[in-house]
């Protein structure tokens, strides 16, 4: 370094003590302040634990965004977002009821006296089938209660033979809702209250909204075909004019209904079990939907059901509902509420009434006495065909009269070979002359038909023979199939299933057999004849898919018929009725044709006369 470089650096160095000795910044803080700092310094956790610090300040912020956002989602409802979820059990003789503290509905519900087709506990509805949602418009936004969190308290009312599950929710101070059900000490009914307390300013003046999603639980083994689980299994409403109305069970596609007037409740109905919410003040209108997937075993049906509630019914006192969880049996809906026995179809108008006022109330009186319900299909049979003997003997007398006068109808034929007109107008003066109505016969097999054909809706839909057993039939309720194939047969498998039932195979033989008997006592020639053997066979195919109960019936019915036949025999004198029948042509002789008679004879001019146009 030569002298020049030296100098320069030494003033260099000289300025710069200069200017850090009187023109360097001093401190803005006193020295107490630093001293302070100091300490606090000292007082914080070591360095490996200053994040954490740092991380309970972050969460402290996020927790406050968390709840903003809550405010913001949920609004006065936002305290009802977090919660214990509890589930709450209740039972009694029929009945056992799972809850849920989250939504404070129900979440499980188990028929205790009975079970499924393979014998396990009979749930007919839990928290994967059934699913609903209560959406209330708050401020604008769309809130489910059903999501939200509430206390629950439970306790025995009533001498302790009502078991009460109380559900609360606080939403601000005096403003609550509560979810009240009671479940008495035996039977199918649960008992509900929802009141909303101090939320006008909350909940807008709107319709409440209660969606029901209900995937129908398979519980019968089976379920297809006509009788099947699937073909029973949809959703039935009563309006408040009191009109029943159902969703078509048959249809194979999907169906829908839209009922903008008052609803008093709602069932979702299979084979032998209905789910259904009862309203007391009705439901304001509602949505309904079936459909299903045939490539789905499990479940049966899927249903959902939108109803409508009045805001101003829940805000009061009025918010009363019931549920149903039961087996559909008539003598029980028909004391639930008006109109919810016609979940169970009984049939037609005159069918109806046999089924209810007759049928039923025997059955049910027999069951009281006697446990095996084949003896009671037999002793059904029995009573029936005691109340009906006066016109089965009348039946038999008009057949023993026509057995009579076979050999002059026999003649009537060979004189007058195939001109049917001729024979025709003669074989009704033979019955003029000798005082026989050819339709008295007849009309006493009419009368007994409404009792034979209300048996086609009582057998089908009685609860009371699920699964009971009878000779060879595991389950009355369903048909008792000696063969099986899986294959499919073309026609047959269309027309006659892929089994066969030997109680239908059995009645079809007895009425086969019961024809010939009566065509041995009959003048019916021709193709009328025939139809006799041909129905019976036809039959067969229509009632093989029918539960064993009702085919069972049909043939005990054709063996007594056959017993009575044989009795009446022991009773009627063929020669006495010749005598009588010969009495009468005496009298009858000059007696002019009657209205009823010459009104046949014009019908049968008219007819043969069309038959030569042709």
């Amino acid at each position: 370094m030569d002298k020049n470089q030296t100098i320069g650096l030494l003033l260099i160095s000289l300025l710069l003590l200069v200017y850090f000795y009187f023109f360097a910044p001093k401190p803005e803080l006193p020295v107490e302040q630093a001293a302070d700092t100091t300490a606090v310094t000292q007082k914080l956790p070591e360095t490996a634990d200053t994040p954490k610090a740092i991380e309970q300040t972050d969460l402290a912020t996020s927790d406050s965004i968390d709840l903003l956002l809550k405010q913001q989602q949920f609004g006065a409802f936002y305290q009802g977002v977090e919660g214990d979820e509890q589930d709450v059990t209740i039972e009694n003789e029929d009945l056992k009821i799972t809850f849920n503290t989250k939504g404070g509905a129900i979440k499980e519900v188990t028929l205790k006296n009975h079970v499924t087709y393979d014998q396990k506990p009979l749930i007919l509805l839990d928290a994967e089938s059934s699913q609903m949602e209560l959406a209330v418009n708050s401020q604008g936004s769309i809130i489910d209660l059903n999501q939200l969190y509430y206390e629950v308290n439970t306790r025995k009312t009533g001498s302790n033979d009502t078991t009460e599950v109380r559900f609360t929710m606080e939403v601000a101070s005096g403003s609550r809702i509560e979810k009240i059900y009671k479940l008495p000490a035996k039977g199918y009914q649960l008992w509900h209250q929802l009141k909303f307390e101090g939320l006008e300013s909350v909940i807008a003046n709107q319709d409440v909204v209660l969606t029901w999603h209900n995937k129908i639980k398979r519980l019968e083994e089976h379920f297809d075909g006509y009788h099947g689980a699937r073909k029973k299994a949809t959703i039935n409403y009563y309006t408040s004019a009191g009109s029943f109305e159902d969703l078509n069970p048959s249809s194979d596609e999907t169906e829908q209904e839209v009922a903008n007037l008052s609803i008093d409740w709602v069932s979702v109905k299979q084979k032998f079990f209905s789910a259904a919410i009862i309203a007391e003040n009705g439901f304001t209108g509602g949505e309904f939907r079936t459909a299903f997937n045939p490539n789905d075993s499990s479940v049966v049906k899927d249903t959902k059901s939108v109803l409508r509630l009045s805001a101003d019914v829940l805000k009061g006192d009025k918010g009363n509902f019931q549920f149903y969880f039961g087996p559909n049996n008539y003598q029980i809906l028909k004391k639930v509420t008006p109109g919810f026995s016609q979940n169970v179809d009984m049939g037609w108008a005159l069918f109806s009434w046999i089924n209810k006022f007759i049928i039923i109330p025997i059955f049910n009186f027999l069951e009281n006495y006697i446990s095996n319900y084949g003896i009671i299909i037999i002793i059904l049979v029995l009573l029936i065909k005691l109340v009906l003997s006066p016109l089965s003997y009348k039946s038999y007398i008009s057949m023993a009269k026509t057995k009579v006068l076979k050999p002059e109808l026999d003649e009537l034929k060979e004189k007058y070979g195939n001109d049917m007109q001729k024979i025709q107008a003669e074989q009704m003066k033979l019955y003029q002359q000798v005082g026989v109505n050819p339709l008295s016969g007849c009309i006493p097999v009419l009368l007994q038909m409404p009792i034979l054909l209300a048996m086609f809706n009582f057998f089908p839909n009685s609860v009371e023979l699920r699964q009971e057993s009878f000779l060879w039939a595991n389950d009355l309720s369903t048909y008792d199939a000696i063969l099986s194939w899986n294959a499919n047969i073309p026609l047959i498998s269309f027309i006659y299933g892929n089994h066969i039932s030997l109680f239908t195979l059995l009645m079809t033989l007895s009425t086969i057999l019961y024809t010939w008997s009566n065509n041995q006592m009959s003048a019916v020639q021709g193709p009328m004849k025939s139809i006799g053997y041909i129905m019976p066979v036809m039959f067969m195919f229509i009632l093989n898919s029918y539960p064993a109960g009702l085919t069972f019936y049909y043939f005990v019915s054709n063996i007594v018929t056959f017993g009575q036949q044989y009795i009446i025999r022991q009773f009627v004198n063929e020669e006495k009725i010749r005598k009588v029948l010969d009495e009468n042509r005496k009298k009858n002789r000059n007696k002019k044709k009657s209205k009823f008679q010459l009104k046949i004879e014009e019908a049968m001019k008219a007819s043969e006369e069309a038959r030569k146009k042709r």
